[in-house]
Formats: structure tokens, C-alpha cells, sequence
């Protein structure tokens, strides 16, 4: 009796346990950040895993004492279930799985959905992928081997490769993407305070594939601007000046 008082505990314990945490943050001026979306996805997985862990583990242990046999010539006898109570420990732990799973699938998708909405404000950057270096061009046609985004605005990445796969990893944006010969491809992010950072080819690409990295430095806009300008006027005085025809 006892135990299956603690077991149907145990059972209305799984079916409450695990809350449904709204998002918790990431928005700037109405910007949804998906780094956020995405801690927020991977804590709410994790913390089910541990409450469904923690359930099992403890129901696991007490049934273990509870019913261990006595001596070695000791055979047990299954408690008979009532139709009720047959029914009812096959379909609510499937209910409680089942719903929990369709929940984490659709937090999934909104996450995607994220992913794939580029904010209409966002400032363009093509990117170029190469055996085993990076190429950065900006709207002006200023072009870097390092990534300098402002603070405060998203940055959307317009992506292919001139040779084989590569795979562009921001891991502290929580973003990638492959980067494909023939094709592009695209992802953005939301640098929200000044920080350097580091990107990544997270798709083996050759012999130098662990050298392609390179920095990733998100600066006040001021900043930004000053350091695009002095890009633009230090093209403009390399250009070849023309010779006068007299």
C-alpha cells in the first residue's frame, strides 16, 4: 500500500515538475536575440532531463530496498492491477512523455523560426570561406580579414565558399552555418555589448582546417563608423593616381 502511494506520488510529481520557463530575455528594441532563444531551449532540456532523472532514479532505488529478497530461496509475487490502474500506468507516463516532448519540439521550431528571421534593420556583411582563411566585405566595399560589427544593431551574413565546405561557428552567438561552393547561405546575430570573440570552421576543410579562425569584435557604433571611414580612406589612398596627359 505504502509503495504505491509513493509511486502515484512520484507519478503526479512528473506530470507538475517540469515548468514551462518563458523566454528570458534577448531583446533589443524588439529584437529577438536568438543566442537567448537558444540558452533558453537548451536550460528547459536540461532540466527536464534532471527532474525525469531524479523521478526515475528515486523510484528505482525505493523499489530496490523496498522489495529486495530475503533469502536466497525467496521468489516474489506481482501485486494484481485493476483495469484502472493498468490503464492508467500505461497511458499517463506516455501522456506526461509525449506532451513534454511536443512542447521541447515546438520551443524547437520557434527557435528555427528565429534563426531564420533576419530583422529588417540588419547591416549586411558578405563573407567568403577559403582553404583556410576568411574574406569580410562590407556594404561600402570595405573588406577585412577580421569581423568588426557595431554594438546594438543585428548583422546578417551573406555566405559561400570558393573551394570546399566550410562551416561558420559563432559560438558564443550560438550560430552556424555551412558554407557551400556555388551557393549562399546565410545566418545572423545581435552583438548587444562590446565583447571579442572568436569564429570558427566547424567543418574539417583540409590539413589547415584548425588554423581557420579568426576575430569576431563587436565595438560601439562611434567606433564602428570611425574605423569604416579610416578603411575607406586608406582604399582610397592606395588607388593609382592617373597620369596627365599634357
Amino acid at each position: 500500500m505504502h509503495s504505491n502511494r509513493l509511486l502515484n506520488a512520484l507519478g503526479i510529481v512528473a506530470l507538475f515538475a517540469t515548468p514551462a520557463f518563458a523566454y528570458s530575455g534577448g531583446d533589443g528594441g524588439g529584437i529577438i536575440d536568438p543566442k537567448y532563444a537558444w540558452d533558453d531551449l537548451w536550460n528547459h532540456l536540461l532540466i527536464d532531463i534532471l527532474v525525469i532523472g531524479a523521478i526515475f532514479s528515486i523510484a528505482a532505488i525505493y523499489l530496490l530496498f523496498r522489495f529486495k529478497a530475503t533469502s536466497p530461496d525467496q521468489v516474489g509475487s506481482g501485486r494484481k492491477l485493476s483495469t484502472a490502474e493498468m490503464w492508467g500506468w500505461a497511458l499517463i507516463p506516455a501522456f506526461i512523455f509525449l506532451a513534454d516532448d511536443l512542447y521541447l519540439a515546438a520551443k524547437g521550431w520557434t527557435v528555427w523560426n528565429i534563426y531564420r528571421s533576419v530583422p529588417e534593420n540588419a547591416m549586411e556583411v558578405k563573407v567568403t570561406g577559403m582553404q583556410w582563411s576568411w574574406d569580410f566585405e562590407y556594404e561600402n566595399g570595405v573588406t577585412s580579414e577580421v569581423l568588426k560589427v557595431p554594438v546594438g544593431r543585428p548583422v546578417v551574413l551573406r555566405m559561400s565558399s570558393d573551394d570546399v565546405v566550410h562551416s561558420f561557428g559563432l559560438a558564443h552567438y550560438r550560430v552556424k552555418e555551412d558554407m557551400l561552393p556555388g551557393r549562399v547561405t546565410y545566418l545572423w546575430f545581435y552583438p548587444d555589448k562590446p565583447l571579442k570573440t572568436v569564429v570558427t570552421c566547424t567543418e574539417y576543410c583540409g590539413t589547415a582546417h584548425a588554423e581557420m579562425f579568426t576575430d569576431v569584435i563587436a565595438m560601439p557604433e562611434s567606433e564602428f563608423n570611425a574605423w569604416l571611414d579610416s578603411e575607406v580612406k586608406s582604399a582610397d589612398a592606395r588607388q593609382p593616381v592617373a597620369e596627365i596627359k599634357g
